[in-house]
Order: structure tokens, then sequence, then C-alpha cells
């Protein structure tokens, strides 16, 4: 039967605010605007690259509640499922920000949150009808940012992926450990409730290691996996959640915060397939790379792809991400094929 959507996508949107030019956050006095987002990045990618996707959530009903749900709709993601509250005058509830310093040489990107106290912390599960969402959509997906935000969304993610399953709809999750946000401890505890319940798990060697106790042999930093380690972990996490059929992740060593190898791997269906490492990648913002990396694995598999193809062209994808300032990614499926095939940079005219 058709589906309403082939994508649906839960949780937190910030604004984000970052300094032009690499600069510091105190030395600015002007900024570029954006959204932070990692499942709305998902939704706005997949409906870039052609798939019908939605976005569900709650946010307060004033500038910044306004720009996320513009900015979703001018990429074709339908918005029509967020819970609007009406602003208090004040802030009581609010909607969250961020501040992104994007980092050059030997200086990381910086990412501060200033989400405390946002109107989805305190939402409750019953706010959302998920028999009613589930049913509306192929494929189901969300992360653990969600998870670590409030043990309210905690319940909203265990809900809604188990009615999703009942459902048959297929579920992705994004492990995406933040250490400001929680502990490994209390991570691990909820993934336990949580993964039972998913399908496609995503995640690096640093979110196995803090959110399901899963260890990779890796350098300092996480910095120089090696793919084949990488495999092992994938079939740790599926020994351990056998409803777990696919298992990918991004590889990155930061050389510079503005030149990168990139590379991707994939366990899928007991089977692994690795892209080919993009050596030196130039950076103008690499915020995003994961979400971009989810978005081309769900819709290669939603299109019916090779796993062959499903893991280059996801390389390429989020590789392009990388292109841009922002969280989005405004590559095009095209310019990602061409990529994956090796075609030249020369200028297009």
């Amino acid at each position: 039967m058709d589906k309403e959507f082939d994508v649906i996508t839960f949780g937190e949107a910030m604004v984000r605010f970052s300094p032009l030019n690499n600069a510091r956050l105190e030395q600015s006095s002007e900024f570029t605007l954006a959204i932070a987002a990692g499942e709305l990045n998902v939704s706005v990618n997949t409906s870039r690259l052609g798939l019908k996707t939605a976005w569900v959530s709650k946010l307060v009903d004033t500038w910044s509640g306004k720009y996320v749900i513009n900015k979703g709709r001018e990429h074709g993601v339908d918005m029509s499922m967020v819970k609007l509250t009406k602003y208090d005058g004040v802030g009581r509830e609010r909607n969250g920000l961020c501040f992104v310093e994007v980092g050059v040489g030997p200086r990381p990107n910086r990412q501060l949150y200033d989400r405390g106290h946002s109107v989805i912390s305190t939402s409750k599960s019953s706010e959302f009808d998920w028999k009613a969402i589930m049913a509306k959509t192929r494929w189901y997906h969300t992360t653990g940012i969600s998870t670590a935000i409030s043990d309210e969304v905690i319940e909203s993610v265990i809900d809604s992926l188990r009615t999703a399953k009942e459902l048959g709809v297929t579920t992705s999750f994004d492990l995406n450990f933040r250490s400001t946000m929680w502990t490994p401890e209390k991570a691990q505890a909820t993934m336990k409730k949580v993964v039972p319940y998913v399908d496609v798990l995503i995640g690096n060697e640093e979110d196995f290691e803090k959110m399901l106790g899963i260890h990779a042999e890796t350098g300092k930093g996480y910095s120089k996996i090696d793919p084949l380690s990488y495999r092992s972990v994938a079939e740790k996490a599926i020994a351990a959640y056998p409803n777990v059929s696919v298992v990918g992740t991004t590889l990155r060593d930061a050389k510079t915060g503005l030149l990168n190898d990139w590379q991707t791997v994939m366990l899928y269906k007991g089977e692994f397939y690795q892209s080919r490492k993009y050596e030196n990648l130039e950076i103008i913002d690499r915020t995003g790379g994961g979400d971009s990396f989810a978005s081309g694995l769900i819709y290669c598999m939603m299109t019916g792809k090779e796993p062959q193809y499903m893991i280059d062209f996801s390389a390429a994808y989020s590789a392009l991400c990388h292109g841009f300032l922002g969280d989005w990614n405004w590559a095009y499926r095209e310019e990602a094929e061409k990529v994956m095939k090796g075609e030249s940079v020369r200028v297009i005219r």
C-alpha cells in the first residue's frame, strides 16, 4: 500500500549561528544563520534526493520556530506534524540555539549549545499520535541526540520506534553520542531499550563505545581507525542485537580543521563494504557529514540500490556536504553520482 511519506524523522531543531571567516564567537559582530538538527537534516537531505519526507517535533511559535518551519518547507519537507506552542513573551518555553565555530589549522570545530529548557525537552510522548504518524511512512529515523535531551523525549523515541516496528516500518537510528548532554552510563542503559527496535544502526567508533559499550581498536582520538577494525565493531553490535541488519559509519582522519581524509563503511546482511578513501578532503564546514551519510544510505536502500553502490554513493554525497556552510547538503544527486565515479572537477560550462 502506498504511503504518504517515504521518510519521517523526529527530533529537536536549533537555530545555528556561525561567525564568518573562521572567527571566534567573541570576536564576531556578524553571523550566518542555519539550522542544526540531526533528524531534520536527514529529512531535508532525503527530500533533496527525491524522496517524500516529513519531520515531527515541537517548537515555540516565535521567530526561531517560524525560521525552522519555513526553511524545512523550502526544501520540500512536510512540517505539518510539528506541534506549536504559543510564545509567552518571555521565553519560559523556548527553542534551542547553537553556536558553531568552524576551525582552521590545528583548531577544531567548536559547537556550543544553548538548548536548555527547550520546549521539546518537556514534551510528552502522549502529545504525538505515533500510530497515526507511523501509518503514513515507509521509513522512520531518529537519533541518540533526541534520547539525550530528556527522560520525556527518551519515552517518545522508544514509543515511536516500537510503534514503527509494530506497523512494519523500517527504522534507522544514528547513535550520535554527545558528551555535553549525558553520560555513557545513562546512554548505554537507554540504548538497551532503544536498539531492539532498530533495523539500520549508524554510528562511528566513539558512538559504539560510549553508547553501546562496544570498543574498536583505534588510535588516540578515534582518528586512525582501520576500516576492517570497524567490521568487528559492527559484527559485535549485530550479535548483541540480531534485529539490526545494517550497520554503517563514516571514518574521518582530521589532519587539520579544514583538511580531512574521509571514508564510509557498512556491514550489510553479513557482508562488509567500504568506499574509496577521499584523501585530503577540503572542508568549508564539517558539520552534517554524518547526517549526509545516513541520508545517502536511506535514499539508496529505499530506491533498491546494490550494497556497493549504497556505500559509494553515501561516501560521495557526504564528502560533498563538507563543501557547504551549514548542516544541510546542497549537493545534487547527479553530482554525487559523478563524484563516486571519479569524474573530473574541471569547471562545468
